[in-house]
């Protein structure tokens, strides 16, 4: 059996960033919470590396537009002035447009990822 460590993000993109080889996006996902008796939202920001033809992609996707994210979840660990620093990376196996800025998407489905 193999052992996993995977995420999966429904939300709209704040800010993209894109290099040679990698982009990061910063993907904004809502949650409920109950303040009191009143419902709010409860933004988590996320942020995912992309390589490979992800990046491709990337680079037609915007500010707003609501996107889906799957990939997997890499843990890290390294020396840096005698401290140990730990890092979480969420690296996008699979992303596809779901609706650009508040309009649906026309043909951004991700079949061939």
């Amino acid at each position: 059996m193999q052992n996993i460590a995977e995420f999966r993000i429904i939300g709209r993109i704040g800010s993209t960033e894109i290099k040679d080889k990698v982009a990061f996006l910063d993907i904004a996902a809502n949650y409920g919470r109950k303040v009191g008796n009143e419902w709010e939202d409860d933004t988590h920001w996320n942020r995912v590396t992309l390589f490979g033809k992800n990046i491709a992609r990337a680079e037609k996707m915007g500010k707003g537009d609501l996107v889906h994210a799957t990939g997997r979840v890499r843990q890290s660990r390294y020396e840096r002035n005698g401290e140990t620093v730990y890092g979480v990376d969420l690296i996008v196996d699979r992303i596809a447009v779901i609706a650009k800025n508040g309009r649906p998407a026309d043909d951004q489905h991700d079949d061939d990822a």
